[in-house]
């Protein structure tokens, strides 16, 4: 894969940071759950457009993680270059989790596209942290939309996982236990099957988040829109 040049040096990456800073947006993050502290309030849009600015390094992408900034840390996940990134580094990031978003963004620029994202999300399903197990099985559900070529034997593989995770009551754990479990239902019509039956055993618990996580997959899983375009 060829990246491109880096245009900008990591000091003028924060100013320009700190110029698309909002301080009204970051007092709105906490209640979307984000962690506040060290934010500057920069949209992922704005983010994405001043990443393609600086293109792919992985020097930029260990510096910006490293300043600690929220902001920067997702801009970090974004220039980083998966091919370049090791499993201790990525050890390292996911154990500096705080919060869904950063989460998500690492899973979906970064991890995912690693060779060893498949072998992260069944680690990570069984982690104690709670953005890092949620990372497991966000992995899974980013898998399902974006590996085309695994083979449905390898989701089917998750489908435990994802049953033991669902008595996990934690709420940013069990919503992406939900996301998993929804998301490879939506893969193939066998694994269509497989999920709402997952799902049918989930919602019929005695435990509270298994139930959860059951009512909510199903609701989505045995809807008409997703069987219809299943049957093309």
């Amino acid at each position: 894969m060829v990246y491109s040049i880096p245009t900008m040096e990591d000091d003028e990456v924060i100013s320009r940071l700190r110029a698309l800073a909002d301080p009204d947006a970051v007092a709105g993050m906490a209640r979307f759950g984000i962690n506040p502290q060290r934010a500057l309030g920069v949209s992922v849009p704005k983010l994405r457009r001043l990443a393609k600015e600086i293109g792919r390094d992985q020097d930029t992408a260990d510096s910006l993680w490293a300043g600690g900034l929220h902001e920067a840390r997702i801009l970090a996940t974004m220039v980083a270059e998966p091919e370049a990134v090791d499993e201790s580094l990525i050890e390292e990031w996911a154990a500096a989790f705080d919060s869904w978003d950063l989460c998500d963004q690492t899973v979906m620029n970064l991890i995912e596209k690693t060779s060893f994202a498949w072998e992260k999300a069944a680690v990570w399903s069984d982690a104690e942290p709670e953005f890092k197990k949620r990372a497991g099985f966000a992995l899974m559900a980013r898998l399902a939309v974006s590996d085309k070529a695994s083979p449905d034997e390898r989701f089917l593989a998750f489908l435990p996982l994802i049953a033991r995770g669902a008595a996990d009551e934690r709420n940013y754990v069990k919503k992406s236990v939900s996301w998993a479990l929804r998301q490879i239902g939506k893969r193939s019509r066998a694994l269509h099957e497989a999920a709402l039956a997952v799902a049918g055993e989930l919602a019929a618990s005695n435990s509270s988040p298994t139930a959860w996580v059951g009512k909510d997959a199903w609701r989505e899983s045995a809807s008409e829109t997703v069987r219809r375009r299943l049957k093309h």
